[in-house]
């Protein structure tokens, strides 16, 4: 099914564009410009928002749905980066990159409803309002902050230190009932290991008592084991 726009609720977009910490508080009349020209993007699961190397003259809010975020590799395996949800923005960086296309893939995880919104508008919007433009810079500095930091430690990491931090990280969301957000072999793209490395990780703490589960539904039994573990990720600041 091709994505299909749609008139939206321009009131709603920009009380949820409200609750994102960067827009929050900033004059009426600078939201209502950010939101003038949104339309509403409505996808069914599987649609590509985007593409790499697209134009990027959009930036998307989440109404309702998942979005991921993905390349290829060179062998044609996916790497999902990061899972966005409702309230959250997408490829908003994008609309400041000089070569002006995106760098990734955007595509929904499941039936999902998205605001489209001007990279003109965000742009004039920053340039009028300082203040809006420092709050963009600091969330994109922490963002690159917390990318060199996974950097580093996926290059210094092993696989099954890799793999209890992922597993803790959606601890701290979850509970201790997992549910994975992307596949198995999508997981072991994106911890940089082998498909088959991440199966017998998984099979041999399931032995030990570690986790129990399968396939996406886990429960992690051993905290203070992945703990010890993922214990080198975790930094002061």
């Amino acid at each position: 099914m091709t994505n299909v726009k749609f008139a939206p609720d321009r009131g709603e977009c920009q009380r949820l564009l409200g609750a994102v910490p960067q827009f929050a508080d900033l004059p009426d009349a600078l939201m209502a410009g950010l939101c003038e020209s949104a339309t509403l993007l409505r996808a069914e699961t599987g649609r590509l928002l985007f593409r790499e190397g697209d134009p990027a003259e959009h930036f998307l809010l989440v109404r309702h749905g998942c979005v991921e975020m993905l390349r290829f590799t060179c062998d044609g395996e996916e790497r999902v980066f990061h899972l966005f949800r409702e309230g959250q923005l997408i490829a908003e960086a994008a609309m400041f990159m000089p070569h002006g296309r995106y760098p990734m893939n955007a595509r929904s995880q499941d039936s999902g409803e998205f605001f489209r919104l001007s990279r003109i508008a965000l742009r004039k919007a920053c340039e009028g309002h300082p203040p809006l433009a420092m709050r963009m810079l600091e969330n994109l500095s922490l963002r690159l902050y917390r990318q060199v930091n996974e950097v580093d430690w996926l290059t210094a990491s092993s696989a099954s230190q890799r793999l209890a931090a992922y597993l803790l990280g959606l601890h701290r969301r979850q509970g201790e009932c997992l549910n994975l957000p992307i596949s198995q072999r999508q997981l072991a793209t994106h911890l940089g290991i082998r498909p088959e490395s991440l199966s017998r990780l998984l099979s041999d703490w399931q032995h030990a008592g570690r986790i129990q589960g399968r396939l996406r539904q886990w429960l992690l039994c051993d905290l203070t084991y992945l703990q010890e573990l993922a214990s080198p990720a975790v930094r002061s600041f």
